[in-house]
């Protein structure tokens, strides 16, 4: 697996070929997707901005997930991502999305939902995917793991 900085390299390289502007909504990482992005000098081509919901209501005013969603099937969910990264596109003036919710613990973990569990939702041209993972190790690695999961899988997802 690449590490953090190969990977934004890499993404830098690809959406700057492809004339292509991304943005980030965040949870649980609360912002180090873009922090790891803006590390890039030179990112302002390719990075258009990035929203840090950690709260269910900025998740609902800054990207306009319905309360209803979040309150039927809970913040770390499938709906809640794709309605995050859709949301991240309509607020921005980017191409791509990525967005981010979970349970980074210590705390926070249920049976449902235990800790190291986080949805991913990536906003593309070609249509919103989402994808379930479940992180091992305590909160610096869960949130590590998701900030390289959510870039390759933009990777994955260009167009």
């Amino acid at each position: 697996m690449m590490k953090t900085p190969e990977l934004v390299e890499a993404l830098a390289r690809a959406l700057k070929t492809r004339g292509l502007m991304m943005a980030t909504a965040e949870s649980c990482t609360g912002g180090l997707i873009a922090g790891a992005c803006t590390d890039l000098s030179g990112s302002s081509d390719w990075f258009e901005r990035g929203f840090v919901t950690y709260s269910n209501a900025a998740k609902t005013s800054m990207l306009g997930v319905p309360a209803a969603l979040i309150a039927q099937h809970g913040a770390v969910s499938e709906p809640v991502a794709r309605a995050m990264a859709a949301g991240a596109l309509a607020q921005s003036a980017a191409q791509l999305a990525v967005a981010v919710t979970g349970v980074a613990g210590p705390t926070g973990g249920s049976a449902d939902k235990p800790v190291g569990t986080v949805w991913f939702g990536w906003a593309t041209p070609a249509g919103t995917f989402t994808e379930h993972q479940r992180f091992d190790g305590d909160r610096a690695a869960v949130r590590a793991a998701t900030v390289r999961h959510a870039l390759t899988g933009l990777l994955q997802r260009l167009p």
